[in-house]
């Protein structure tokens, strides 16, 4: 269902002032504070400067500490990206996703989320393949990890994040099928939140998403969060886990249907949570700041739909991907 303007405007003029000067918040790229804790993590006259642009949806950026560089997929093209200080952006996997023709049927054939093991290898969701993959930086060689659950090949995995033990937390959306949910690639009913275990045991978290996508994990990695991109049900969730990763319903830690009712570009999608528990989450407008109890501190505004961001550099400096470009803004604290 798509909301009339008239029906946008009369939902905006429900909410309290507060919410409403938030909801129409100024798009340009652009810091607003919405609480004093935020003077800590980041300046509002921070600049968000424009690295690398002209690609057609940005996704996944991951900074590769052992080499420099930062990694970023344009998922419809089927290429990751290598961006280094000095030298810009160029193609570093093509295809990063799936490998010849691409079917009718595939809409998004490239890697989308992506990771960095504690051996330094490149863990992708690759939404083409279907798959967990997990490729060697050095040789570019790639290995499948998983591509079913309880013999049924995934939709279109989207994003990912690796827990100390070597678990991989993913979600499993229909997006990269040209058909949604109901394509006739779709082998499961589900759209999943999975759990590949390091023995290569797959387990379903939550099959009761409707858009499942960006995932991480709390620092202590006792709580998972899992961002919903619908329309309907725009929400950032958090699961409780136990010491095996098993997840426990979730309790709603944002939910940003009045970002969506305003009319702010973009969708709740990818994120990347501080080791001092903040969490810097793609949302309507931006870059959402977020205490860990979920209190709304900030905004980046990057002017466009933002899908997802990464600590890099020294750890101060953040990272986005936003709609066909790549930006970064520098923080006050080390993400790391």
């Amino acid at each position: 269902m798509h909301l009339s303007r008239r029906a946008c405007l009369a939902a905006a003029a429900a909410l309290p002032l507060a919410a409403r000067a938030h909801a129409y918040a100024p798009q340009a790229p652009a810091v607003q504070r919405f609480d004093p804790e935020l003077d800590r993590i980041l300046a509002t006259d921070a600049k968000v400067e424009v690295i690398a642009s002209g690609y057609r949806w940005t996704e996944g950026p991951v900074w590769v500490r052992d080499g420099g560089y930062l990694l970023f997929s344009d998922v419809p093209a089927n290429i990751v990206h290598r961006w280094q200080p000095g030298r810009g952006a160029a193609p570093f996997l093509q295809p990063s996703g799936l490998v010849g023709p691409i079917p009718a049927a595939i809409r998004e054939a490239g890697a989308n989320g992506l990771a960095i093991d504690a051996q330094g290898r490149l863990v992708m969701a690759d939404s083409g393949t279907r798959a967990i993959a997990r490729v060697d930086l050095k040789t570019k060689r790639k290995t499948i990890l998983a591509d079913r659950y309880a013999g049924k090949r995934f939709n279109s995995c989207n994003d990912v994040v690796i827990a100390r033990s070597g678990a991989i937390y993913f979600t499993d959306p229909p997006y990269g099928l040209a058909e949604g949910d109901t394509s006739p690639l779709k082998e499961m009913k589900a759209n999943g939140v999975y759990r590949l275990a390091t023995d290569g045991r797959v387990t379903q978290l939550d099959g009761s998403l409707t858009r499942p996508n960006g995932i991480g994990l709390s620092p202590d990695e006792r709580t998972l969060y899992v961002a919903q991109s619908d329309e309907q049900r725009p929400v950032l969730l958090a699961y409780p886990l136990d010491a095996q990763g098993r997840a426990s319903p979730p309790r709603v830690l944002v939910d940003f249907r009045q970002d969506v009712v305003a009319g702010l570009p973009g969708l709740p999608d990818g994120m990347e949570v501080a080791a001092s528990g903040h969490l810097f989450a793609s949302g309507p407008g931006g870059i959402h700041v977020l205490a860990p109890d979920g209190r709304r501190l900030g905004l980046i505004s990057t002017g466009k739909a933002a899908a997802n961001c990464n600590f890099g550099e020294d750890g101060r400096t953040l990272f986005i991907t936003s709609s066909d470009s790549v930006v970064r803004v520098r923080l006050k604290l080390s993400g790391w």
